[in-house]
């Protein structure tokens, strides 16, 4: 049987702004060198990826053009059945059998972590095929490492629930627990709906709980703040007055 091919993690940058004078600075050289040689790809988004490729071309020149290269997108099965499509993760890792080394890439920061990529590198190890993480930016890390709160113990939420009574409701659960674990709760927001966020965590958690916004990520517009639920009352009264947070990537941090 001939060797399988490597499936690579390849991170990708938090922002399109800028993307080729970021990239030297969020992802290592290694990992830009490493990407350069892949011409096998899953991406969550074609047209993102191809940014992504093009900015790594300025630095490290590719492997062949990206016309040339064999890239399929994956958005994870249950979306993928929405659509009607039947493709399964091992008919996108064909490549690896054939001994090509492969490369998969998120639409924002890293492959398999809040991000339907791990669905592939669980097929990847049910084939044997080894896989490779490279080294890049992660906005739930560098939101919890930048945000003062406990970096021992903490759990990733996901998306919370649109519905206003839902959400509220959640959001008093993990005030909960994290209060009676001392443990960090982590949660994304679709960027649109981050003043509608920032208004339910003002309204629904308690005064002295601590809230953290990790806004735009390694991004040069970077804004990360850690105050109490009585000081984000005091700087945002209300929604109107946080209309700059809208539309830009946001980590969210909560230790009660």
């Amino acid at each position: 049987m001939s060797k399988l091919g490597t499936l690579y993690l390849v991170p990708n940058t938090l922002g399109d702004d800028g993307r080729v004078d970021q990239l030297p600075r969020v992802l290592p050289a290694e990992t830009i060198a490493k990407s350069a040689k892949l011409k096998h790809w899953i991406v969550e988004d074609a047209k993102t990826a191809r940014a992504l490729l093009k900015a790594i071309d300025s630095v490290s020149p590719l492997i062949c053009t990206i016309q040339e290269m064999q890239m399929s997108e994956w958005r994870g099965a249950a979306r993928n059945a929405k659509y009607g499509d039947s493709v399964k993760p091992a008919d996108l890792l064909k490549p690896l059998l054939a001994g090509n080394d492969m490369g998969l890439m998120s639409e924002a920061g890293v492959p398999g972590v809040a991000d339907p990529g791990a669905e592939l590198v669980l097929a990847a190890h049910k084939l044997g095929a080894q896989v490779k993480p490279l080294v890049g930016p992660s906005s739930i890390l560098l939101g919890l490492m930048a945000s003062g709160l406990n970096g021992q113990r903490f759990a990733f939420q996901g998306y919370l629930p649109h519905d206003t009574h839902e959400r509220s409701a959640k959001l008093k659960q993990l005030e909960v627990e994290s209060r009676k674990l001392q443990q960090t709760q982590i949660w994304i927001e679709t960027p649109y709906r981050n003043t509608a966020m920032l208004m339910a965590c003002i309204s629904s958690l308690a005064p002295q709980s601590l809230l953290c916004l990790g806004v735009d990520l390694s991004l040069p517009s970077e804004m990360i703040t850690t105050l109490s639920i009585t000081d984000w009352r005091k700087r945002y009264p209300n929604e109107a007055a946080c209309a700059s947070l809208q539309n830009r990537p946001t980590v969210f941090l909560l230790l009660a």
